[in-house]
């Protein structure tokens, strides 16, 4: 779960909000509306430096393809920087360039989102060019550029999974943790064969199903004023057709099965790898999870981080988290063994620690601590336009509204020692995923299943 919110309009005066009696309200005011074509749009004002960030989220990402189809939402990607109808390439960016803004997009498991950033006076050639891709890329769509940007997404898969060390995880670990059809058991970058069998028929009816103004949301936020931008957006996407209502099962509840896998690659230190079903993000024991990743591994005095860095020197690294997303979630546990070390080693102390956790619940000041950093993180990712931005965003895909800043924080500050022991007992025992990735031609370094005793 992530948090962003601003404490008072054109102002970034946080450490109030840590060091009050919790009193202040904390909000980022906006304004709400959908056009006749089903877009949404979610302006915030804030006026305390001249800039402004378009933000939009195109609900689709790698979780709404088919098997057979993967990569698409990230493929797509990079074909929306290939030009539009009345901005062929490269215009997009010398036209932003020149006005001093940016650009950039990212996709994940549930979302594209597509994100320009400069000064207010950028706003209409951002929202021209944003209109022009959403409402004019298809018939500027070609044979060639699909090739060319499959190739360019191909040697990002090279480069990311097979040519990366220990980058093959990434690769095998979602079809390990989730069962097979359920929306996250593929890479979000697809696979080799599937990003090869792409057509450019399938491409194009890919946009036109997801592609549409009802199945985006635009956020602005900066030195605008709502209702010069409600006219602005009216002007520019008022006459983008809508597109196909989408229906979007939900997944079937499963069960994680004890998975033990080895891999061997050119790396110098084994790594072990624990991964767990939980929840999703608006699930009521997220928060706790959260914490419970930092009581972990989240500093130098982490219960992990002390025993396997510190106190025993078994590990290099250790890092915990709660990866809670839109549909479902896990939970994954991350340790790189000194030089030579057999994982079945580190296995056990983190099966020690997760027990006495479980078992005991975190002290006082380890929670403390907790809440604290994580609270501190929170109020430091509001300091932008765009972290605001994107965060509206976020919460009006998973909760319908733009606003959850504030219960949030209060669902964060209520995490109890209790709620920690519960979620660590409830989900970080047995069953789970573990994958061991070896130097080649050590495999007896791998960890085996051992049976956890919650």
């Amino acid at each position: 779960m992530t948090f962003r919110h601003l404490i008072a309009a054109g102002a970034l005066a946080l450490l109030p909000a840590l060091c009050s009696a919790q009193s202040t309200r904390l909000r980022v005011p906006y304004t709400l509306d959908t056009l006749a074509n089903g877009l949404t749009l979610i302006v915030h004002e804030d006026h305390s430096v001249p800039i402004v960030t378009t933000n939009v989220w195109f609900h689709v990402g790698s979780g709404d393809e088919k098997t057979g189809r993967t990569g698409f939402a990230h493929l797509f990607e990079h074909l929306m920087f290939m030009g539009s109808g009345h901005a062929p390439y490269p215009q997009f960016d010398r036209l932003l360039e020149a006005a001093g803004a940016s650009n950039n997009g990212s996709t994940t498991e549930d979302r594209t989102n597509y994100y320009e950033f400069g000064p207010s006076s950028s706003l209409r050639l951002m929202l021209w060019l944003e209109a022009d891709r959403m409402g004019w890329l298809l018939p500027t769509m070609d044979t060639p550029k699909v090739d060319l940007q499959r190739d360019v997404v191909k040697n990002e898969r090279r480069q990311s999974y097979e040519n990366q060390p220990y980058g093959m995880v990434a690769d095998v670990q979602p079809a390990l943790t989730y069962p097979a059809g359920h929306p996250y058991s593929w890479p979000v970058i697809g696979s080799m064969a599937d990003l090869s069998a792409a057509s450019l028929d399938d491409v194009k009816n890919f946009f036109r199903r997801y592609y549409a103004p009802n199945n985006a949301t635009l956020v602005v936020a900066g030195d605008v004023k709502a209702d010069e931008v409600r006219a602005l957006v009216r002007e520019y996407f008022g006459e983008i057709p809508r597109g196909p209502a989408i229906e979007r099962p939900s997944p079937t509840p499963f069960t994680v099965r004890d998975t033990a896998v080895t891999l061997q690659d050119r790396v110098q230190l084994a790594r072990l790898y624990l991964n767990w079903h939980t929840v999703k993000g608006t699930a009521a024991d997220s928060p706790a999870l959260q914490v419970a990743a930092y009581v972990l591994a989240g500093s130098r005095t982490g219960r992990l981080t002390q025993a396997l860095v510190y106190d025993s020197e078994l590990a290099t690294t250790v890092q915990a988290y709660n990866d809670a997303k839109r549909l479902d979630g896990d939970f994954a546990v991350v340790a790189t063994a000194r030089p030579g070390l057999a994982l079945d080693t580190l296995q056990r102390v983190i099966d020690q620690q997760l027990q006495q956790l479980a078992a005991d619940g975190p002290t006082t000041r380890e929670l403390e601590q907790a809440r604290n950093a994580t609270e501190a993180s929170f109020l430091r990712s509001v300091q932008t336009v765009s972290g605001k931005a994107d965060q509206l965003n976020e919460y009006y895909y998973q909760r319908g509204t733009p606003d959850g800043f504030q219960d949030d924080l209060d669902q964060l500050r209520a995490v109890s020692a209790a709620d920690i022991q519960r979620v660590v007992r409830t989900y970080l025992q047995a069953p789970r995923v573990m994958i061991s990735v070896v130097p080649q031609g050590k495999p007896a370094l791998a960890a085996t299943m051992k049976k956890v005793t919650p």
